[in-house]
């Protein structure tokens, strides 16, 4: 009897276990590594808590789009590296190619040490090209895949508007993927882009749509990721307010369903219409129509972007309009 009760308790366990996943709010990855490789999976990240030279911050991990992870410097070998640096100024070549040996060897958390020495007022250019510091240094940028500037804060971006820049201080992240799971160290991370994904109990999520930026006439950064993800057989709700004043419209003023004036009438077609808030699933989706409110069931999975409809882009354009959007 003690059996079939304890097999009970599990069975119950496990169900219940897995119809409150149902419920949760998910957050999935993509970490792209310096050396190009991608992982695509879920983590167990709640939060962020960021150092920034105002303070210590502490983000919801649902909240941030993307992050661009930075190379924290380790210069516990600070004086060593200045020393064989030096020497790739040598005349003597196999003190010369002996230093160069040992700096290609460098860490990538080493290389900002190198780097900062190389364009300090300390650095006198060599003369000799062979065994040179710039040499070494190009060499490691590439061995690293580390752009020309290297950047020493971690950059989140929030709702695709802000940008923060501090130090994330983590040694690695722990990645699930459909293979298993994977610990990543930090310096082996380029980016981390994230999804959330919304469970049946979600509250909205509010995103600024801008009218300076995110019009469907404007071929770069035109449609706004919100970072959300939906399913097939979802429900999709929109709530949007604000107003915005387009002027590639002679400075005409709109709202989320359209003209708020007699400039540029409502059009009878199907299509959208001025000033329209419009959204679409995937890069590829079907722009449909949203409005100031929206409520219908989505037909394909994927990421959902919005933007203000308008076939020809002004920078200039003026106001926003702020979206709430739930799934369930």
């Amino acid at each position: 009897m003690k059996h079939y009760l304890f097999l009970f308790i599990f069975l119950f366990t496990v169900y219940n276990s897995s119809f409150a996943d149902k419920g949760k709010d998910k957050v999935e990855v993509k970490i792209s590594l310096r050396d190009g490789s991608i992982y695509n999976g879920t983590v167990k990240i709640t939060e962020i808590n960021l150092e920034t030279d105002y303070g210590k911050l502490v983000i919801p991990f649902k909240s941030v789009n993307y992050i661009d992870v930075g190379i924290t410097p380790d210069k516990s070998n600070k004086d060593k590296i200045i020393k064989l640096a030096k020497k790739l100024s040598s005349i003597d070549f196999e003190e010369r190619k002996s230093a160069y040996e040992k700096l290609s060897e460098l860490k990538i958390t080493e290389v900002p040490v190198l780097k900062d020495y190389i364009y300090s007022i300390q650095y006198s250019p060599d003369t000799i090209f062979e065994y040179s510091a710039d040499g070494v240094l190009d060499e490691l940028e590439s061995k690293y895949n580390l752009s020309g500037s290297i950047s020493y804060n971690d950059v989140i971006s929030l709702d695709y508007q802000y940008l923060i820049g501090g130090r994330y201080d983590f040694e690695k992240i722990d990645i699930t993927t459909q293979f298993g799971t994977f610990s990543i160290p930090k310096e082996e991370i380029l980016r981390i882009d994230v999804i959330f994904v919304p469970g049946q109990d979600s509250s909205a999520k509010t995103i600024i749509v801008k009218a300076s930026k995110h019009i469907t006439g404007n071929t770069s950064g035109g449609w706004l990721n919100t970072g959300i993800m939906v399913n097939t057989g979802q429900h999709i709700n929109i709530i949007a307010t604000g107003e915005v004043a387009l002027q590639s419209l002679s400075g005409a003023k709109y709202n989320p369903d359209g003209a708020v004036n007699n400039s540029y009438p409502a059009a009878t077609s199907i299509y959208p219409t001025y000033g329209n808030l419009v959204y679409k699933i995937g890069n590829n989706g079907v722009m449909t129509t949203a409005g100031s409110k929206y409520n219908a069931a989505v037909t394909q999975s994927g990421p959902i972007y919005l933007s203000i409809y308008e076939t020809v882009y002004n920078a200039s354009n003026t106001g926003q309009y702020i979206v709430k959007i739930s799934i369930r």
